[in-house]
This record gives C-alpha cells, sequence and structure tokens, in this order.
C-alpha cells in the first residue's frame, strides 16, 4: 500500500436542518419555475443565462457533479480548491456553488462580504458533515474539560464539516484539514498538545495516525456522541492519543475488504487505488490512497493498458474511465453508487438558479453568521499556514 499526498485539496438531505422548504425541490413557493429535466432545452438556457451574467457569475463544480452540471463550472476540484477558487475572484458577484452545503458555507467563509453564494438546490448535504452536530461536539468537550484533559486537546476537523464546528474548532485553537494535509495538520496539533479530538471522519484521523504517523489502532479510541462519556470509560479518554469522532462518508465507507479481493481475483494485476476516506481495512489492502485530486493525477501519468479499481465516488470514476479509454477503471463496488445528495445538484436547478440571478433575484443564498465566520475563518487560515 502506498499513501501519497499530493500538494493540495474532502444521505442527510438538509431539508429542514439547513432552512430549505422541501416543497422547494420543483420551484413551489419559489420565484419562477423549476424546469422540468425533460425539457430538451435546458442546455441551450443554461448557456444563455450564464453568458447573460458575464463576469458577474463564477461556477464552481465538485468533481462528484453530473456530467450535464459540470460542463458549466468554471473551475472543477475538491472542497478546498473549490472554496480557494471562489476567494480569488472578489470581482464575480455570485459564486454559484455546485456541490453540497459546507462547501457553499467555506465559499461564504472565505469570499468578500459584498459576494454572494449560490447553492442550487438547499438540499443538497452531506451525511457526514451532519454527523458532527455543534451541541454534541460541545458536550463531548465538556467531558474533556470535566476530566482534565481538554486543556492537553486540539481539535481537528475536516474540511467536510460545517461552519458551525469548524468556527467550534477556531474557537479552541485548532484547526482544520484535507485529505491531503491531514498528516501535517496532525503533527502541528501535536506539537500543541498531547490528543486529537478528530471530526467528524473517524476513518481519516484512523488512517492518517496509523498508516502515516506511526500510532497504533490502540492509541486510536471511537466516540459516539450518542451514548454518555462517548461510550468510552474514563481510563480510555485519559489514555488515547486520537479521539475519533463516530462519522464516516456514506459513500466510501460502503466500500469492504470483500470488494478488494473480489476485483484482485477478477481482473488480474489490478491497481487499487482508494479514497482515505475508506475503511482502514480497505486502505491497509489498497495499493495506492490518496485524495481525489491524487486519485486524478494518478489516472493521468498511469500507463496505456494498466487496470484501475478506483474506490470513490461514481461520478468521477466514470468520468476519469471515459478520459482514459486506453485503460481499464472500474468502481471498486460492484454494487455502484452515487453520492446522493451531491447529486441532488441537476441540470434543471442550476438553470433555474442562474435565471433568477439574470432576473435580478438571488436565490438559496448560502451565509454563515459573522462570530461563526470569524472563528471557522481562524481554523481555516490555520490550515493554509501550516508548513
Amino acid at each position: 500500500m502506498t499513501w501519497v499526498e499530493p500538494s493540495s485539496t474532502a444521505t442527510a438531505l438538509l431539508l429542514l436542518g439547513r432552512g430549505a422548504d422541501p416543497a422547494s425541490e420543483r420551484g413551489v413557493d419559489c420565484p419562477g419555475d423549476l424546469p422540468e429535466p425533460s425539457d430538451p432545452d435546458l442546455v441551450a438556457r443554461a448557456t444563455a443565462a450564464k453568458a447573460a451574467l458575464g463576469d458577474r457569475v463564477f461556477v464552481l463544480g465538485h468533481h462528484y457533479q453530473r456530467d450535464e452540471v459540470i460542463q458549466f463550472a468554471d473551475v472543477t476540484g475538491d472542497s478546498f480548491k473549490l472554496a480557494r477558487e471562489a476567494a480569488a475572484r472578489p470581482e464575480a458577484e455570485y459564486i454559484v456553488f455546485c456541490g453540497v452545503h459546507f462547501m457553499a458555507e467555506s465559499a461564504d467563509i472565505l469570499t468578500g462580504d459584498a459576494q454572494r453564494v449560490v447553492l442550487p438546490d438547499l438540499a443538497a448535504g452531506c451525511s457526514m458533515a451532519d454527523m458532527a452536530v455543534l451541541a454534541q461536539v460541545e458536550e463531548a468537550w465538556d467531558t474533556l474539560v470535566d476530566l482534565g484533559v481538554a486543556d492537553r486537546t486540539v481539535p481537528v476537523t475536516y474540511m467536510n464539516s460545517s461552519a458551525d464546528i469548524k468556527g467550534f474548532v477556531g474557537r479552541n485553537k485548532g484547526v482544520v484539514c484535507t485529505s491531503s494535509n491531514a498528516e501535517r495538520a496532525l503533527r502541528w496539533a501535536f506539537e500543541r498538545g498531547e490528543k486529537v479530538l478528530f471530526l467528524p471522519d473517524q476513518h481519516l484521523g484512523r488512517n492518517t495516525a496509523v498508516l502515516q504517523m506511526g500510532m497504533t489502532l490502540d492509541d486510536c479510541v471511537l466516540y459516539n456522541p450518542h451514548k454518555p462519556n462517548g461510550g468510552l470509560t474514563v481510563e480510555q479518554l485519559r489514555n488515547a492519543k486520537m479521539i475519533l469522532w463516530r462519522g464516516h462518508c456514506s459513500v466510501h465507507g460502503r466500500f469492504t475488504l470483500d470488494c478488494v479481493t473480489e476485483v484482485r481475483d477478477r481482473i488480474p494485476g489490478v491497481n487499487v487505488l482508494v479514497h482515505p476516506e475508506c475503511r482502514h481495512e480497505v486502505v491497509t489492502a489498497a495499493d495506492y490512497v490518496g485524495s481525489t485530486e491524487y486519485i486524478i493525477k494518478t489516472l493521468d501519468a498511469a500507463p496505456a493498458g494498466s487496470s484501475w479499481a478506483i474506490g470513490t465516488e461514481l461520478n468521477l470514476v466514470r468520468r476519469l474511465a471515459d478520459a482514459h479509454p486506453d485503460k481499464q477503471i472500474t468502481f471498486l463496488d460492484r454494487t455502484v453508487c452515487y453520492c446522493s445528495t451531491m447529486n441532488r445538484i441537476d441540470l434543471p436547478h442550476l438553470v433555474w438558479a442562474l435565471e433568477e440571478l439574470v432576473a435580478g433575484r438571488v436565490v438559496n443564498q448560502i451565509t454563515v453568521d459573522e462570530r461563526t465566520a470569524y472563528h471557522a475563518r481562524a481554523a481555516l487560515d490555520q490550515m493554509l499556514a501550516l508548513p
């Protein structure tokens, strides 16, 4: 197994938790009408609306988006790259983020006050981000305070977390990390404390600690927010180096060791390449592990005729297979699975959002309150300052 660290970079519907009205999914109670998916003029309408807005709009497309949406993106990338790209476009009045809610929040935090961030469908959320709720995290921190270990604990949150969680981490002198700089973030944290509270993805935290930093599985404990003291004993909490939040990616968590075994039996000589959000046993059985950006670069550089089984989201895997017809590229799990919430951003929602902007109506604007944004920005800036 080869872990590669690239140069840069992370099922709940959020219908009510993020303030969206379920009726808004089809345009009811919204200004204008949401086009039907069968509308044959959708591509032309999106093209015309984007042209009418010109430099006033900047469209960001996450790698996991549908092809029908990606074709209109000015920039494609992972969550962190897209947030940085948004911040680098101060002349754009509107940032249309084709991704999920936490990504749009990060874009709002990093962009100027005059810029407006739009998420075409408010139901596009992230199940992993929703697994760490601020009240639960604060309760866990109070437990560490009561045990007398909070002052020796540094919180680290994955980019795939809400603005509330990033704000909590910033308030407590922690840092945000990505899948590519998690090791650097953890080394930074352990220079300042004896323990890390890692949010919200247990797998990225465990894989980084054990495979990149030389810790053992015994150094890691799993904190379940639905149980008293996280389901852990006082001794476990005091002795642990890594306190891992009980969260995971609903897509990457699907891949199992059986998937790896089956694909090796089916395709002799196949290279197994997976994202570090996968389970520990999958990562240790893989040939290569890396972030979304690394997966793309690896396949770009792979020799013609090579075979690859990819453990990440299906839209990206299919796009990579289409881009490299000279290589055999397959999904690691024979039971295919899209990111259900990322997939909610479709062409009708994008057309609707763009046409509303042309009409002078800002829909589905994502805003982070000033206090949360201030502390979340501190945690994000600390990540940017990592050596």
